[in-house]
């Protein structure tokens, strides 16, 4: 079975009130088996509009991905994401070839 990946780029407005978002999503991520392959760090925008924070999650599969962002307990960290951030994200499926 494929693994499943959150890929976001983020925007921090308040990096104060966005570690309340990451405390409040971690019992989601611990729940459904995420593992942090990027989070922040240096990057490089090479085509598109680039954001200053770049995240990529891997789950251990697409439906893993999903239940975690449908959870309750993700939902709420969400609540507090969106008054303190712009972002962009997906779910994709791995690729096993």
């Amino acid at each position: 079975m494929p693994k499943g990946y959150w890929i976001a780029h983020v925007d921090v407005r308040d990096a104060d009130r966005y570690k309340d978002y990451v405390a409040g999503a971690k019992p989601a991520f611990e729940r459904y088996g995420a593992k942090f392959l990027a989070r922040g760090g240096a990057y490089e925008a090479l085509e598109g509009k680039g954001r200053g924070r770049n995240v990529v999650i891997e789950f251990p599969s697409l439906q893993a991905a999903r239940d975690c962002y449908n959870s309750p307990e993700y939902q709420a960290a969400k609540a507090i994401r969106q008054t303190v951030a712009e972002a962009e994200m997906i779910i994709v499926e791995g690729y096993e070839g």
